[in-house]
């Protein structure tokens, strides 16, 4: 197995929505899916392309309400390329006697390869070779190369290239019942041996720009013949073909909107990059420059063709969707990628397993992400005034500006009815954004960052979580009531009038660290920007000490010697799971029941095990004394044996936490997780959810697992610190990272770590590896003895 190619043999057409998705290929600015150049969207096929913060917001009325969506547009169509034999229809591999039929996704390179051999009903056999690029060089601009040749014959091929404006967004089926025609006020052009398409978003007044040239190979070509619609333009060329001798047709677009930067309009814009743009082969060469040096600062090398396969499949998907030219933009994290419509593109918390690799690999990008975050501050003081509270209540879905996207509406397939959704009240994530933003600092030590974007936006967010904590006199314990926890299918008590839960664990616990981390983070602010911060912020020493009373004073329910996902949980019923063992969409097979996981101990993902897989031991303990709950012996054990039982593994992001959860109690559970999310989308383990777009939180956590957790990696104020464990199938890990300005190689195995400084970052730098310390000037390296493997225990 190739290490660096996706490779896929013969036409699949049930599973074409999956490879579409996988071998999607962007550059941080807009992407397109790997559906054939060929295709249209036709229940096998779902062409897209789609732009990094390109939303637009339709009303649609469904099950007799009003919903008004924001989208991720779906938008015209640049790929489309067909061909045809004489007296033969235009090519489609469904309907042709395929002969040969793969294709390859060079991740190296970052091209998608495909061949076709095919006989049409005459005997003549031809083969055709394509190449597809979107150039990480120049983010405007993408390619697809074409060569022709005929086996057995000789003659005319005619082939027809078009830009396509007929595209809805249709790629989700339970969408469907909702608005999808985003796209007006089309029109089309040419000009010279350019052709042109431009369209416009309905409510958002985006405007799109698609401008192409093709270049031929072959000589005496006549000149095309052109067919122009206001949503559609085609030019059909005749190529004349010889027996054996190759021909070749180069596609180059150019893709501009309205939000760009440092153009006059959109129009003359991609006119004009397409007209200087070079031919395929120079815009080859500088892609391949480009992605060579991602994949260096990227590099992360382990055991094992398959796994290293899986693992460059992740890195790859992650630096298409946030890519250095993503930290110019002002975009989030989209949580299904770049890569298809599912969840219209929005923003959830899944930053929270995507920043962290990041953080430590591209910091730039990641300051872009918690920039966004900071921009739509306004929009989210907005919103905790209006729900009566203080500070910034940031949504549980953000698209464009930062208003709740959240649906009201939620559509079970299985039963076919639309419930009530109560997702937005997960508030919890607002404390993702404050631990990225923290850990920021703590990686990179960027007071800059810390004093500006990271100040502010953890400020702001205690003040919502101080406000949202009420004093209970009977207990004399602060509470927060009527929230949702990461779990999500709990979002109300059974038989409750309204929906809300009280005192998540995962909400309050994470609160009284945020409150701690910000008062830690305004004491490291230089005293002069610290009282400018304090001033435009109004924040005093009155409110800084309810802080402190509030982290001394929280409430956290316990049962049995384990933390309670919330009040009232050990009084839920337990679930008979011999009918739902497999089922990992639980709540919408008990609802098509007319039952509700409200009523169970049962888990969608991750909840109180969160906390495991935020904060260290350590720092739990440490909360969990100062709030006069010191914890027995064995808890954290018991814990995660608790809520591990109870879990259906509704979300790909539960692999995630479990495998670093059990990664020093039980190695071989935590490698079964680790490779279930490897692997999530490839196998795409939820059942046909990764053809609607890859799984970004997954992706970029299990490449988190790999570096901070196997390696048990923390950045303290004293040094970065290391102890490895790691597992029985990864005898060798290599990577690279940044670590305050600083380039490090680590190179680890079962009896020692080697870590090396390039000639980069502060004269000296702290590391120390399983309480062993050294002192890296650049250019040093030093190799760490590891003790023998311990037996597996309690962390």
């Amino acid at each position: 197995m190739d290490p660096w190619s996706l490779v896929y043999e013969g036409f699949d057409p049930d599973r074409e929505g999956l490879r579409e998705a996988l071998c999607t290929l962007g550059n941080g600015r807009f992407a397109t899916r790997g559906a054939a150049p060929e295709a249209v969207a036709d229940g096998i096929h779902y062409p897209g392309t789609y732009v990094a913060g390109c939303y637009d917001r339709l009303t649609s009325k469904v099950a007799g309400q009003e919903l008004t969506n924001e989208d991720m547009v779906n938008l015209p169509n640049w790929l489309p390329l067909t061909f045809a034999l004489p007296d033969s229809g235009w090519f489609a591999p469904d309907v042709s006697d395929l002969l040969r039929y793969r294709q390859e996704l060079d991740m190296r390179h970052a091209v998608l390869h495909r061949l076709i051999r095919y006989r049409d009903a005459e005997g003549r056999i031809t083969s055709v070779r394509q190449r597809r690029l979107v150039s990480m060089a120049d983010p405007y601009l993408a390619a697809l190369e074409t060569t022709f040749t005929a086996e057995n014959w000789s003659g005319p091929l005619r082939v027809r290239s078009a830009l396509d404006g007929r595209v809805i967004n249709r790629g989700v089926a339970r969408y469907r019942d909702l608005r999808g025609d985003h796209l007006t006020r089309h029109a089309t052009g040419i000009r010279g041996n350019l052709t042109w398409l431009r369209a416009r978003t309905r409510s958002s007044s985006i405007e799109i720009v698609l401008a192409a040239r093709v270049d031929v190979s072959s000589d005496g070509t006549e000149p095309p013949e052109l067919e122009r619609h206001d949503d559609l333009i085609t030019e059909t060329r005749t190529l004349g073909l010889e027996r054996g001798r190759p021909a070749g047709v180069n596609k180059i677009v150019a893709l501009t909107t309205s939000r760009d930067l440092a153009i006059a309009d959109s129009s003359s814009a991609a006119l004009r990059r397409v007209e200087l743009a070079p031919g395929f082969a120079e815009l080859l060469e500088q892609h391949e420059i480009a992605w060579h040096d991602l994949w260096e600062r990227a590099r992360l090398e382990v055991t094992g063709a398959r796994i290293q396969r899986d693992v460059r499949l992740n890195t790859f998907h992650v630096l298409q969707t946030l890519s250095p030219h993503t930290a110019d933009l002002d975009v989030g994290v989209p949580a299904r990628g770049l890569h298809g419509e599912a969840y219209r593109g929005h923003v959830f918390w899944d930053e929270l397993f995507v920043l962290p690799w990041l953080t430590l690999r591209f910091p730039d990008i990641a300051r872009g992400v918690l920039r966004y975050r900071l921009r739509r501050l306004p929009e989210a003081r907005a919103a905790a005034r209006a729900a009566g509270l203080s500070g910034a209540m940031f949504p549980w879905q953000s698209g464009s500006d930062g208003r709740d996207e959240t649906q009201r509406f939620h559509l079970n397939p299985r039963s076919g009815r639309w419930t009530p959704d109560h997702s937005h009240l997960q508030r919890h994530v607002g404390l993702a954004i404050a631990y990225n933003a923290w850990q920021h600092y703590a990686v990179t030590g960027d007071m800059e960052f810390l004093a500006g974007t990271g100040v502010r936006l953890l400020v702001e967010i205690a003040r919502f979580f101080a406000s949202l904590a009420r004093l209970n006199p009977a207990s004399g314990r602060y509470e927060i009531q009527g929230v949702v926890g990461p779990d999500e299918y709990h979002d109300a008590y059974p038989g409750a009038s309204a929906p809300g839960l009280d005192n998540n664990a995962y909400t309050n616990i994470m609160t009284v660290w945020l409150l701690l981390r910000t008062r830690e983070a305004l004491d490291l602010v230089p005293r002069r920007a610290r009282e400018d911060l304090c001033r435009s912020l109004g924040l005093t020493d009155v409110e800084t000490e309810r802080w402190e009373e509030i982290a001394r004073r929280m409430r956290v329910d316990f049962h049995d010697e384990v933390i309670s996902q919330f009040t009232g949980y050990e009084r839920l019923a337990e679930l008979d799971w011999s009918s739902y063992r497999h089922i990992r969409r639980l709540d919408r097979a008990l609802e098509a029941e007319d039952d509700s996981p409200n009523r169970y101990q049962v888990s969608k993902q991750a909840d109180v095990l969160m906390l495991f897989y935020l904060l260290t031991a350590r720092e739990l303990r440490r909360i969990l004394d100062r709030l006069g709950y010191p914890p027995p012996p064995g808890m954290i054990r018991r814990t995660v044996r608790h809520y591990l039982s109870r879990t259906c593994h509704g979300s790909t992001l539960s692999a995630v936490v479990h495998a670093w959860v059990l990664a020093r109690s039980d190695r071989t559970g935590s490698w079964q997780f680790f490779t279930e999310t490897l692997t999530g989308d490839l196998t795409d383990v939820q059942g046909g959810t990764t053809a609607e777009g890859i799984h970004l939180g997954a992706m970029a956590g299990t490449l988190d697992l790999v570096q901070r957790c196997y390696l048990d990696l923390e950045a303290r104020p004293d040094g970065l610190h290391l102890n490895p464990v790691l597992p029985r199938h990864l005898t060798t890990l290599s990577l690279c990272l940044r670590y305050r300005d600083a380039e490090l190689s680590i190179d680890a195995d079962p009896t020692r770590v080697r870590i090396t400084r390039a000639d980069d970052g502060p004269p000296a730098l702290d590391v120390a590896v399983h309480g062993h310390h050294a002192r890296l000037r650049r250019g040093e390296s030093h190799v760490f003895p590891l003790p023998e493997r311990r037996a597996e225990s309690e962390p």
